[in-house]
């Protein structure tokens, strides 16, 4: 169902476009904005009005969105590559391929980690929206590396909370260009959806309290091998504060990457490796660490890196 939002423009958005205006009001991108205005749902001060036009402080905009789309349900098919590294009565823990999404998403058409749970004959916990039963934590599509999944309820509930609480030890190898300086530190910066409204994120004044550790395991000629401690869980946290230390993942073109270094590593998305979790067992108590190894394109990239000189 649509939904009729009535307010006036704050002094802060004097001057603006009205496309820029709606996207700061609403958090939506520019390019939805833009839409929502050609198709007549925003009124200012009861007429339409253009996307370019500019707004004035106390201006009453009229606008009606549309119901945010449902989404999908998920495929229950085995994902090839996806390895089971531990199971129990009560949870599930994965090593995910490349190009595999923790759950179904709108616009997402691939394969998840749920289905591929589903479409082996795999338990997940029902608690949670439908389409993400059993997730209490993420890794983008292209990560790599150790996923959990809740298999019991009271599982889902004490792993939720673990995450939270920020009690669960993550960590990832992440390949960077160049050398950190210095070689160990901590990123402390706060994250939230890029301004641009194109899908990226980046470090923003009020985003959300984000929290990276880094230290340097190996310095090759072009790039530097780490491992990250995550104290908190935001999307792209690492592939974002790499990149505002102006030291990107190898291969993540989204936030810079060199796309010359990526041909001649043949890295096609970002290096990086959730390559160790640890937590205590929801049920038993007991503290567990699930490790997993590098998959074939960045162990290979790791393998070109040792053979140049400096």
């Amino acid at each position: 169902m649509a939904e009729q939002r009535s307010l006036p423009v704050p002094d802060g958005l004097e001057g603006e476009r009205l496309d820029a205006a709606l996207s700061r009001l609403f958090g939506f991108s520019r390019t939805r904005a833009a839409e929502l205005i050609v198709d007549g749902d925003v009124l200012v001060d009861g007429s339409p009005a253009a996307k370019s036009d500019r707004v004035h402080a106390g201006a009453w905009l009229d606008v009606t969105l549309p119901p945010p789309p449902s989404a999908p349900a998920p495929v229950a098919e085995p994902v090839p590559g996806m390895t089971i590294v531990h199971e129990d009565d009560d949870i599930v823990v994965v090593n995910k391929p490349i190009g595999v999404a923790a759950h179904p998403t709108t616009g997402w058409t691939g394969p998840t980690v749920i289905g591929g749970l589903l479409g082996t004959g795999h338990r997940v916990a029902t608690s949670g929206a439908a389409e993400r039963q059993g997730i209490v934590h993420r890794l983008d599509a292209n990560t790599t590396g150790a996923m959990v999944v809740a298999k019991s309820e009271h599982a889902y509930s004490r792993l939720k909370r673990a995450f939270k609480e920020r009690t669960v030890d993550k960590r990832y190898h992440a390949l960077v260009q160049g050398h950190p300086d210095p070689l160990r530190g901590t990123v402390d910066a706060p994250i939230d959806r890029h301004p641009s409204g194109d899908g990226r994120f980046a470090v923003v004044a009020g985003g959300k309290d984000s929290v990276t550790h880094y230290d340097t395991i190996e310095a090759f000629r072009a790039a530097s091998l780490l491992d990250i401690k995550l104290e908190t869980g935001r999307t792209h946290q690492i592939r974002v504060h790499m990149s505002a230390l102006r030291h990107p993942c190898v291969g993540d073109m989204m936030y810079g990457a060199d796309p010359t270094l990526a041909a001649r590593l043949g890295v096609s998305r970002q290096w990086l490796h959730a390559v160790s979790l640890a937590f205590e067992h929801p049920v038993t108590g007991e503290w567990m660490t699930f490790t997993t190894d590098y998959p074939d394109d960045l162990a290979n990239a790791l393998k070109v890196l040792g053979e140049e000189s400096w």
